[in-house]
C-alpha cells in the first residue's frame, strides 16, 4: 500500500514537471508582452509593473493582416483537402476497380518524401501555372501537400465501418454518393474534425512554403509576417511589442484548440485511426 501511494506521488510529480516546463515557456511569452525593455531586462523572469497593454496595439498595428491571411488560406485549403481526401479515402475503403491498390500505395508512398524535397518542384509547378505570390497559388500547394495523410487516415476510418450498413443502404435503392453522404459522413465527424484541425495546424505553422511562393509582403501569412514584424526593430529589440505578436499568433490555434479539444481527443481515441 505504501510503495503504491509512493509510486503515485512520484509519477504525479513527474507529471507536474512535465506540464510545467511544457506550460512555461508560454507564460514566460505572455508575461514579457507586458514588459518594457526596462522592465525586461531589470527583471527577466518575473511579472513587473504596470502591465503595458499599448504593446499589444502596436504589435496588431502590424500583424493584423498577415492573422487575416493566415485564417483565409488555413480555411480555404482545409476544406479542399476534407472534401477531397474524404472522397478519396472512401474510394479506396470501398470501391473496387482495376488499379486501386496501385494508386493507394502510390498515395501512402508520398508519406516517405520529406516535405523539404518538393519545394523546388513546387515552386516550378506553381509558377508554370502563373500562380506565384498569389493566394491561389498558395492554397493549392498547401491543400496538394495534406492529401496524402489525410486520404491515409480517411480511409482506414472508412474501412472500419460495418458492412452491413453498406449492404442495407444499397439494398433500399442508395447510390455511392448518397452512401458517402448519409452514412460515411455522420459516422465520420470526429474523425473529419481531427484531420481539419491538424491540416489547420500544419497550415498555420508553416513557413517554408509560403516564403518560396510569396513575395508580396501584404500577403504573407502569420509566419512569414511575424519575421517581417521582428525585422522591424534591427536597431533596438523592443521585446514587448514583439512577444505580444508571438501571443497574438498563437491565440488563433489556441482559442481552436479550446473549443474543439473534446472531438479532436475523440477522433484520436474512438479507435478511427488504427492501422
Amino acid at each position: 500500500m505504501l510503495k503504491t501511494i509512493r509510486q503515485d506521488l512520484w509519477s504525479h510529480l513527474f507529471l507536474i514537471f512535465l506540464a510545467f516546463i511544457s506550460l512555461y515557456p508560454f507564460f514566460y511569452m505572455i508575461i514579457t508582452s507586458f514588459k518594457t525593455n526596462g522592465q525586461f531586462y531589470s527583471n527577466f523572469f518575473g511579472i513587473t509593473f504596470p502591465l503595458h497593454f499599448e504593446n499589444y496595439a502596436t504589435a496588431w498595428e502590424a500583424i493584423g493582416g498577415y492573422i487575416f491571411n493566415s485564417v483565409l488560406i488555413g480555411l480555404v485549403s482545409v476544406i479542399i483537402i476534407i472534401a477531397t481526401s474524404a472522397l478519396a479515402g472512401y474510394s479506396f475503403a470501398r470501391l473496387r476497380y482495376k488499379g486501386k491498390n496501385f494508386l493507394y500505395m502510390s498515395v501512402v508512398a508520398l508519406l516517405m518524401i520529406p516535405g523539404l524535397l518538393t519545394l523546388i518542384p513546387l515552386f516550378l509547378l506553381v509558377k508554370s501555372f502563373a500562380l506565384l505570390d498569389s493566394y491561389i497559388g498558395l492554397i493549392i500547394a498547401f491543400a496538394a501537400g495534406g492529401q496524402a495523410f489525410t486520404i491515409f487516415v480517411f480511409r482506414q476510418s472508412f474501412a472500419s465501418l460495418p458492412e452491413e450498413l453498406f449492404e442495407a443502404a444499397r439494398i433500399d435503392g442508395c447510390g455511392e454518393l448518397r452512401v458517402f453522404w448519409q452514412i460515411v459522413l455522420p459516422l465520420s465527424k470526429p474523425i473529419i474534425g481531427t484531420m481539419a484541425i491538424w491540416n489547420l495546424l500544419s497550415i498555420w505553422n508553416e513557413y517554408m512554403m509560403p516564403l518560396v511562393l510569396m513575395s508580396n509582403p501584404d500577403k504573407f501569412p502569420i509566419t512569414v509576417g511575424l519575421i517581417q514584424f521582428e525585422s522591424q526593430f534591427v536597431s533596438q529589440t523592443l521585446y514587448g511589442p514583439m512577444f505580444a505578436g508571438y501571443t497574438i499568433a498563437s491565440l488563433p490555434l489556441l482559442i481552436l484548440f479550446l473549443f474543439t479539444m473534446r472531438l479532436f481527443m475523440k477522433g484520436l481515441t474512438s479507435g478511427a485511426v488504427k492501422i
